[in-house]
């Protein structure tokens, strides 16, 4: 019979078998109400689930990520059942769980309205209070092709036919609505709670394949309680002004075309605010130790087959083929460029660790209906820079980019950072003592940094381990941003080397590091942290000057010109217009600083200070004002 272990170590042993129900009652009477599933040496399952064997048992609730995840899922499957219920003969296909909710994709004729959204919301809240039972059974292959045919459930039918052989076809009941699923789920519908609402309506592709017929899909967002919905509400409220498309627009820093579908159009305030980026990065990386090189952005195909990236990575690469018929890719990353700028000339240990920097356009294909403004393009920048470094000099160089990275987001106005770690995959390459010693390293600099992390097992890239820095913006979502990886791959297979202290000769260990990752998205994600409003140094336009009326106009001229010399970005708007709609214009356009003057100022040598944001004037002499912002005006570089 069997002994449960339970999270806190103790173990309670039993006469009989026992199932989850049992196990949270005896635990606590509050945690049995509060239970959503359990995990089983490590594997969720039903409550329901009978245990006969000595096992290591957690009950998982709201709190817990999983158990919120759980009640996410059951919330898709009440959509499915409410939409079924009130629309028939509309087929169910896949809802997941993703980020903060949950989708269901729908085949049906007709389109599904915000009113519709409104009916199957207030159906859902229905099933909820009928508190449908939930149970599991276990149907054979051919049975569940057969019913879910019969029952016109043809996207059903399709999913099982394409499960492996040795896999259970595991069906749920939630009361006599049922689905295709591995669970686990609550122990019944009224277990989901109210906590939810349906948010829009979109299309999607059968199986995300564009040749396979348009599905409907509908998004929402649930919550172990209101008060988290509503604050999550708010949140999408707050994003929606934030949002960079509207602010790039208000500010005029870029637009898209048709005629470049994933490419940005930047306008001079964009491409500046873009420059000054670089600059601050250049200037990091040169006191770190950084040499910053360009590599072409065509290569041969034959390149990127011996790198591995025309195997992995071809289909999302744009190819071209010359009249001598040889085929050019443009590239997708700056890696195997790179290395080919270390295996210039002898390279020795003492050269080592060698930082070679590149801010390289990359180029990667994208299906159209993934792109999002500068969230996600097919061209973009990349700040990548790859470190050649020997075994033994692993750790401290991961240290090293660790504290750099946090130091950057510092400057940046990032302070909540999480780390993800990922170690080895099953199937990679290199040796293992190898990858012992590069986990270590880069564990070592994750724990150094005090940082909160979590380990994804088992998620490392097929050539080494790596980190992930996981941005927080000021209204609390987080953004993957930069990464740090070990390679004990690449520099074998495209032919790098040095010359050891004994005279052998040695494959370098390549360390990947991206900061930003892209830096047009880090832009987006710049522009909606600030709502627009960006630090002084960052801004691309600093100043605008404001005479109050035209005969203002020549002493607004030396200001502007002053404050050029300064090297402050400033433009001077003559525009006959009044001087409260220029206000308005260039508040909107979030400019930092306005300096207004009229003959007060004009007669005083004085300029009026209005920052953005705020109705309060200040009234300054010239050389005074321009000198206060000067020294506001300066990278943050130590």
């Amino acid at each position: 019979m069997p002994d449960i272990k339970l999270s806190d170590g103790k173990k309670i042993p039993f006469s009989k078998t026992i199932d989850g129900f049992e196990i949270a009652k005896i635990i606590s009477k509050s945690l049995a109400k509060d239970a959503c599933v359990m995990s089983v040496n490590g594997e969720l399952k039903d409550l329901s689930f009978v245990i006969n064997n000595d096992v290591e048992v957690k009950i998982i609730t709201s709190k817990d990520k999983e158990g919120l995840d759980v009640i996410r899922h059951d919330a898709a499957h009440i959509l499915a059942m409410a939409v079924q219920e009130l629309f028939k003969g509309t087929q169910v296909t896949i809802g997941p769980v993703i980020e903060n909710g949950f989708y269901y994709d729908f085949a049906r004729k007709e389109p599904f309205t915000d009113e519709d959204l409104k009916k199957i919301e207030k159906k859902m809240v229905e099933i909820v209070d009928r508190n449908d039972l939930t149970k599991r059974e276990v149907w054979k292959r051919d049975e569940a092709i057969k019913h879910f045919k019969k029952i016109g459930e043809n996207y059903k039918a399709e999913i099982i036919k394409d499960i492996p052989k040795e896999e259970e076809i595991s069906i749920y009941y939630h009361g006599e609505w049922h689905d295709l699923c591995k669970g686990p789920h609550l122990s019944s519908t009224g277990k989901v709670g109210k906590a939810f609402k349906l948010l829009k309506v979109s299309g999607a592709y059968w199986r995300g394949d564009s040749s396979n017929e348009m599905l409907q899909r509908i998004y929402g967002t649930c919550w172990s309680n209101k008060g988290d919905l509503e604050k999550y509400i708010l949140r999408l409220e707050e994003a929606e002004k934030r949002d960079h498309r509207k602010l790039g627009k208000e500010m005029d820093l870029f637009h898209f075309r048709e005629e470049s579908p994933g490419a940005v159009f930047w306008h001079h305030k964009g491409w500046s605010l873009f420059q000054m980026l670089i600059n601050y990065m250049r200037l990091k990386q040169r006191n770190a130790g950084y040499k910053e090189i360009n590599t072409p952005e065509i290569l041969d195909k034959t390149l990127w087959e011996k790198s591995g990236h025309w195997e992995k990575f071809g289909e999302h690469m744009y190819t071209s083929k010359t009249p001598d018929q040889k085929v050019f890719a443009i590239k997708p990353m700056n890696c195997p460029g790179c290395i080919q700028v270390f295996n210039q000339g002898l390279k020795s240990y003492r050269d080592l660790p060698l930082k070679l920097s590149e801010f390289g356009k990359v180029h990667r294909y994208e299906p159209s209906g993934a792109l999002h403004g500068l969230m996600r393009v097919r061209a973009f920048t990349q700040d990548d820079a790859h470190i050649f470094c020997t075994e033994e000099q692993i750790t401290e160089e991961c240290l090293i980019v660790t504290n750099l990275i946090l130091e950057i987001y510092k400057d940046l106005g990032f302070e909540n950072v999480l780390l993800k770690y990922s170690d080895r995959p099953e199937i990679r390459v290199g040796d293992d003592k190898v990858w012992d010693k590069s986990e270590s390293a880069l564990l070592e600099a994750v724990k150094k940094s005090k940082l909160k992390y979590e380990i994804n097992k088992g998620e490392g890239a097929f050539y080494g381990p790596k980190i992930e820095f996981v941005l927080r913006d000021a209204i609390g979502r987080d953004w993957q941003c930069g990464t740090l990886q070990v390679d004990l791959n690449l520099p074998s297979r495209l032919g790098a080397s040095y010359v050891a202290s004994d005279g052998s000769k040695k494959i370098p260990v390549m360390l990947h590091r991206a900061l930003f990752g892209s830096l047009e998205r880090f832009i987006g994600i710049l522009i909606e942290h600030y709502a627009g409003k960006l630090p002084l140094w960052l801004a691309p336009l600093q100043i605008v000057v404001l005479p109050i009326a035209s005969e203002f106009d020549d002493y607004a001229k030396k200001i502007f010109q002053q404050c050029i010399k300064a090297g402050i970005n400033t433009e001077v708007d003559l525009k006959n217009q009044k001087i409260n709609y220029k206000i308005r214009e260039h508040s909107l356009s979030k400019v930092p600083l306005l300096f207004i003057c009229g003959q007060k100022e004009l007669s005083n040598n004085s300029v009026t200070i209005r920052k953005l944001g705020s109705e309060k004037q200040e009234t300054l002499p010239l050389v005074e004002a321009i000198e206060n912002i000067s020294n506001m005006n300066k990278l943050p570089i130590n």
